[in-house]
């Protein structure tokens, strides 16, 4: 019997930044995959990040993940989103080469001394005890571990709907996993049955570009890893197109055929990423969609058409592309498809995304009821460092939703559950303007330190960030310009208003269409800093009294998390909680107050309730 620390099941991005995580951090680890050649696939929309989404990938790269790494490396075009709104909710989205992607993660993953990589399917999961202590595989072979993280994706039990034809089957013609649910309930996991899909793949040779609208990328990219230096170029261009009537009429008239209308589809679908034929029947008074055309890579002829995602038969699919302008003459290379697969029922986790029942069990990505690469990295890495701590036996991390928006992910799903794939956006967010995508590495670098992931260099470096950063302020707040024609001058020409006196060189920040780049020609005190400096500056001055409001707002959200509730208590007892909170309390054991007032079915008179007994057990204490 073969022996590891920690086995993953599944190397997809929650699998491999698991994996990852767990050899970085000392541990003996094996990662299993249904196919070697499916590893980190993109079998949906060939980029990284997005709207919420770039928040991700930063995150797991100030922890120190290997995502951002890995599309800095391989990406061919990168837009930073947003850019008209404030910076909370600035989004960075970069066109990955997928092919150059997988290979990427695939020499990350070969380069770990404590990694092997094994292809093959989990049957059984092994336990002893309230633990796991290892698996079977389908060919019979057993290997023991003290630890295990679930990555199985989209591909439990799944099933390809086109039309009327569905087979059991993965994405891009991949085999299902047909045990491991199975080996899921046996240890009476509750799962439940969602549904994705994804648009057609037409062939480069028949889109007629020149209908379409071009969209460049940034002349300035912004990397995703905090690591990555020097200039990075685009190589690719996307382009942008429409439904129109014609489009709508071939689909309203064979909705009928329509699996998800026909009765065929049973699994919940996602709400913000509809099918076109979804879009179409909802929003019956849009007279167009928007379709955004990507390429796959530099070297395969495919382009996704993103906004197309249907289940729709192949005659109907050809019929409603060759109506679009520049895609009348689209050959389609792979047909659109919708999956349904098993998921388990989040709330069955801790914060650490451990099994509540079953010690040594974590799971990460889709198969917690998320959707997206980037959800399912940032879970993967979490649960993996998890994974390591409970072996090591050391306390668990705990993101809380203040820390990171990987915390507001795997609290909403532990505390709030999820009955459709859910995705991450920065409306989930109450505290947006602190967890910024640009500061990440500010609010995780030492935590990616402290268990072991991120480097020493990596922490002076950032480190050094904050410091100039808070030297920069506190010397912009000291310097006072004297009403000079100089400065009059320097006024007019940034479009500002004549002072009525000596005016603060932090005030000025505060203006809009002001940088701190801008007063090299006003400050007598000015000192060149890094880009990445320049930009916190700006935004700590520029909105300190919003930031500052935020603080005082996580101060009294902390109060409550750092109340703690005791551990396997019957809430039974207490006569004051209404019977649907005694229920869910007793069922889900809230880790602490904050955490038990999030959990649905629980009402503020029975937090307050809470309250009261907890004051008491504390002075008992």
């Amino acid at each position: 019997m073969d022996r590891f620390d920690i086995a993953v099941i599944g190397a997809g991005h929650a699998g491999c930044e698991a994996a990852l995580a767990c050899a970085r951090m000392g541990l003996r680890t094996l990662l299993l995959t249904l196919n070697l050649d499916a590893v980190a696939l993109m079998p949906c929309n060939p980029s990284i990040g997005g709207t919420g989404k770039g928040h991700l990938v930063r995150e797991v790269d100030a922890l120190g993940g290997e995502m951002g790494r890995a599309i800095d490396d391989t990406f061919i075009q990168s837009r930073m989103l947003n850019t008209g709104k404030g910076p909370a909710v600035h989004s960075l989205r970069a066109q990955a080469d997928k092919r150059a992607y997988q290979q990427r993660m695939l020499r990350s993953l070969f380069a770990e001394p404590n990694l092997e990589i094994r292809q093959g399917e989990c049957g059984a999961i092994l336990t002893e005890g309230d633990a796991v202590c290892g698996l079977r595989t389908t060919t019979g072979a057993q290997i023991a571990c003290k630890a295990m993280v679930v990555c199985a994706g989209v591909y439990m039990d799944s099933r390809i709907i086109i039309g009327e034809c569905d087979w059991q089957g993965g994405p891009q013609g991949l085999l299902a996993s047909t045990h491991l649910a199975n080996a899921l309930r046996a240890l009476n996991i509750s799962l439940r049955r969602f549904k994705t899909g994804t648009p057609p793949r037409v062939e480069e040779a028949s889109i007629d570009f020149d209908e379409m609208e071009a969209q460049e990328g940034d002349s300035t990219i912004t990397p995703f890893s905090f690591l990555t230096d020097g200039i990075l170029q685009n190589r690719a261009r996307c382009y942008l197109t429409y439904t129109n009537e014609q489009t709508h009429r071939i689909i309203r008239e064979n909705i009928h055929r329509a699996p998800m209308y026909a009765g065929t589809i049973h699994g919940t679908g996602a709400r913000y990423c509809p099918s076109i034929e979804d879009k179409i029947m909802r929003f019956a008074d849009k007279d167009r969609h928007q379709l955004f055309l990507e390429p796959e890579g530099l070297s395969t002829n495919e382009w996704y058409v993103q906004g197309l995602s249907t289940s729709m038969p192949e005659d109907v699919q050809l019929a409603m592309l060759h109506t679009i302008p520049g895609l009348r003459r689209a050959r389609v290379l792979r047909l659109a498809y919708a999956i349904e697969y098993e998921c388990i029922d989040p709330l069955q986790l801790r914060a650490d995304l451990s099994l509540r029942s079953l010690r040594g069990l974590y799971f990460a990505g889709q198969v917690n009821g998320t959707s997206g690469y980037e959800e399912a990295a940032g879970q993967g890495i979490l649960a993996g460092i998890n994974a390591a701590r409970f072996v090591q036996g050391r306390e668990p991390v705990i993101l809380g939703r203040d820390q990171a928006y990987i915390g507001v992910l795997v609290d909403d799903l532990t505390t709030k559950g999820t009955n459709e794939p859910y995705r991450m956006m920065t409306s989930r967010c109450e505290y947006r303007l602190l967890l910024r995508q640009d500061n990440a590495d500010l609010r995780l670098t030492e935590i990616g330190h402290a268990v072991g992931l991120a480097s020493d260099a990596r922490l002076a470096r950032m480190q050094q960030k904050r410091q100039e950063t808070l030297d920069a302020i506190a010397r912009l707040k000291r310097t006072w310009l004297p009403k000079t024609p100089e400065l009059l001058s320097w006024m007019t020409s940034h479009g500002q208003a004549e002072p009525s006196g000596s005016v603060c060189a932090s005030d000025l920040l505060r203006r809009p269409g002001i940088t701190y780049a801008d007063l090299e020609g006003i400050d007598p005190n000015y000192v060149p800093l890094s880009p990445q400096v320049c930009e916190q500056v700006d935004i700590s001055l520029r909105y300190e009294g919003y930031i500052d409001k935020e603080r005082r707002q996580v101060e009294a959200f902390r109060r409550a998390e750092d109340r703690l509730l005791p551990q396997g208590f019957d809430y039974g007892e207490l006569s004051g909680l209404r019977i649907e909170a005694r229920q869910k309390l007793s069922a889900h054991q809230p880790r602490s107050l904050g955490e038990a007032s999030r959990i649905s079915g629980v009402s503020p008179g029975d937090i307050a309730v809470l309250m009261v007994w907890l004051s008491k057990l504390e002075r008992q204490a």
